[in-house]
């Protein structure tokens, strides 16, 4: 079974800096896209930054120049570093990833979220 695992949340002052992981372990043949994902109260998920398994990179245009998706193939694992955070960072992060797995099942996981607060 493929599972995806977030960590590094928490609670940082605006102007400050975070860093967010996702480690997918299981039965995993190849990962393609990997992202990071957000949903505040009230609103709904958005998109904040994918890589490809090439390292090109996308990010909402909100978090262009303050955040940084990388990722390590051989750990499987997808980081989201987060500076000059604003309040309305504020959300629950979800990392997402296009796996496949041994049986050659092809399919899009979801971790289970890391909650950042962004508050002084």
């Amino acid at each position: 079974q493929v599972q995806l695992v977030e960590s590094g949340g928490g609670l940082v002052q605006p102007g400050g800096s975070l860093r967010v992981s996702c480690v997918a372990s299981g039965r995993i043949s190849s990962i393609y896209d990997m992202g990071w994902y957000r949903q505040a109260p009230g609103k709904q998920r958005e998109l904040v930054a994918q890589i490809t398994s090439g390292n090109t990179t996308t990010y909402v245009d909100s978090v262009k120049g303050r955040f940084t998706i990388s990722r390590d193939n051989a750990k499987k694992r997808v980081y989201l570093q987060m500076n000059s955070l604003k309040p309305e960072d504020t959300a629950v992060y979800y990392c997402n990833a296009d796996i496949v797995d041994f049986s050659g099942y092809r399919g899009y996981y979801w971790g289970q979220g890391t909650q950042v607060t962004v508050s002084s």
